[in-house]
């Protein structure tokens, strides 16, 4: 039992089959296509939720209702029954408003770019005011 029969280092110099080296892509492979099917199979069950929010469209009233109307402009000025109206203040505006108006609504009319956060803010301060509604002010589609 003299020589080895495998194919060593050595052997590469004499010209000899040597030892290769090769990787095995096909594993590899197989894993990264699991993978793919799992991150397809995933996103598709945890897709957006908040498309299925069917929102109300603007259409016209028939009645208008009466009460404290708050305005905000694009700047973030506040009119409270078109008195101007520091945001400090503006619950007391409210108050002093719905004292004197014989419903207790309030109807929040807004500029298209006034943020949510800023239309939630006004609302809390009308519902600690003392409002018992609240609308919101819409133009009909044209």
């Amino acid at each position: 039992m003299g020589a080895s029969s495998l194919p060593t280092g050595d052997d590469v110099d004499e010209g000899g089959p040597g030892i290769v080296a090769e990787i095995n892509i096909t594993p590899l492979t197989d894993i990264f296509l699991v993978l793919l099917i799992i991150f397809m199979v995933t996103t598709t069950v945890l897709q957006d939720e908040s498309k299925n929010i069917d929102l109300p469209t603007a259409s016209e009233s028939d009645e208008t209702p009466e009460g404290v109307t708050v305005a905000v402009d694009d700047t973030g000025v506040l009119l409270v029954n078109d008195r101007r109206v520091e945001p400090g203040e503006l619950a007391g505006a409210i108050e002093t408003a719905l004292a004197g108006a014989k419903s207790k609504v309030v109807i929040l009319r807004g500029d298209k770019s006034v943020l949510l956060g800023q239309a939630v803010d006004i609302l809390d301060t009308a519902q600690r005011a003392g409002a018992k509604g609240i609308a919101l002010a819409t133009q009909p589609p044209e």
